[in-house]
């Protein structure tokens, strides 16, 4: 995860999942922006948030990217367990197919987000997908507010 400029990584977050007898732990570094970016992004008016709700997890997908862009890699995601209530907050970016050509963006599929080997995509339709490299950890669908 690049850090973003004016922000302060403050600590690390965890979330743990129980798989039968083992403990899986997916840590991550909590990037937090600083008034003076809020400001920032606001008056530019970027800071679009959506949120999906699947079974396990309220995720907050906020955009801080100009209207109008392609492409974004300055994108959060805020995931709050609905079991043990911790956060894990990244920084990502838009996911798009490519076009016939191979270089331009064609339709947008969602947002990933990376930290390690562990990897977080949230599709357009509402997927949640957590894998660590092979390994799926997550997988909910839910629905967009």
């Amino acid at each position: 995860m690049r850090p973003v400029a004016g922000s302060h990584a403050l600590r690390f977050a965890s979330f743990v999942r129980r798989s039968g007898r083992r403990t899986l732990l997916i840590a991550a570094s909590l990037v937090v922006l600083t008034a003076a970016d809020q400001t920032q992004a606001q008056s530019a008016g970027l800071g679009r948030v959506r949120t999906l709700e699947t079974p396990g997890f309220t995720v907050h997908i906020e955009v801080t990217c100009a209207e109008g862009e392609v492409t974004c890699d300055r994108v959060f995601y805020r995931a709050e367990s609905r079991r043990t209530k911790q956060v894990l907050t990244l920084r990502g970016s838009t996911r798009h197919s490519l076009c016939a050509d191979g270089i331009t963006p064609c339709r947008f599929l969602g947002y990933t987000f990376e930290n390690g080997a562990v990897t977080c995509f949230v599709s357009d339709a509402g997927e949640l997908l957590v894998r660590e490299g092979t390994q799926v950890l997550v997988e909910e669908s839910g629905e967009w507010q």
